[in-house]
């Protein structure tokens, strides 16, 4: 059966993600695994940490179990929903878990509930996103699930990644029943995708299901991508993590939290 991870800090945009992948879990009938974090801060007062980590432990059991009563009754007990707690370092804790269940995808709320908790949790999910083997998809604040008709891939038709997952792909265009918009974004005018051996490659690949290809010109390829998602009402971003790709460029540059911590479309991470 297909499981769908979600990391939740219990703010209220990690609680939109998880409704988010709950509606998501519904329609692909998935089971759902919730997961929470924490890192004891260390004190030096008279308490002692043990009793620290006990009483955050019993916090988050009952927020989890809060969380997991609410999902019940808003897929009517039609999904299964199982839960973990661990203390440490969350990517750590995040990539074993991973490893252990192999998740169909992770889905991650892309803020926290503060100023210092959106930097801090916005980490995090930056870093899965980075460097986290497995599917994972950003849920910003304000996105809701109703469907997934339309699929936008990102990728850079000049350096594809030398593996495309191409059998990820046509599983969640045929799971979700959508359209797929492949988008390159060029900065320089006169692009001919006909001469260009990489997306002749890539249409190869993905011969067997109904593809749109989206050959744009923008002077910032993190504004272009953003651009051509809200004017598309693309409801799912899929980028392909490689070194020096169209990925790579907008993943290490100032404008990063556009696409990953502020855009208005969930955005999955595809590795290789």
């Amino acid at each position: 059966m297909k499981k769908i991870i979600i990391a939740t800090d219990f703010s209220p945009a990690a609680l939109n993600a998880t409704n988010y992948a709950a509606d998501m879990a519904l329609l692909i009938n998935a089971e759902i695994v919730l997961l929470h974090v924490f890192l004891l801060r260390f004190n030096y007062s008279e308490i002692p940490i043990a009793m620290n980590s006990q009483k955050m432990w019993q916090d988050a059991e009952n927020e989890i179990n809060e969380i997991r009563g609410n999902l019940y009754k808003k897929t009517n007990n039609k999904i299964i929903i199982n839960t973990q707690i661990q203390e440490g370092v969350f990517f750590h804790e995040l990539k074993n878990l991973c490893e252990l269940i192999k998740p169909y995808t992770v889905v991650i709320g892309s803020q926290g509930k503060t100023l210092s908790d959106r930097i801090f949790w916005g980490s995090h999910a930056l870093q899965a996103v980075k460097n986290l083997d497995w599917p994972i998809i950003t849920v910003p604040p304000g996105a809701k699930f109703s469907s997934v008709k339309k699929i936008g891939l990102a990728c850079d038709l000049y350096a594809l990644p030398d593996k495309v997952q191409i059998e990820e792909i046509k599983k969640l265009v045929t799971d979700f029943n959508a359209e797929l918009h492949v988008v390159n974004v060029n900065i320089e005018k006169g692009f001919n995708p006909g001469n260009n051996f990489e997306s002749m490659k890539l249409k190869q690949l993905l011969n067997s299901i109904k593809a749109t290809y989206h050959f744009i010109s923008a002077k910032n390829t993190d504004e272009g991508i953003t651009e051509f998602v809200e004017q598309n009402n693309i409801d799912l971003l899929i980028m392909l993590p490689k070194r020096h790709s169209l990925f790579e460029r907008v993943m290490y540059t100032s404008n990063t939290k556009q696409l990953v911590l502020h855009s208005h479309s969930p955005v999955m991470a595809l590795h290789s």
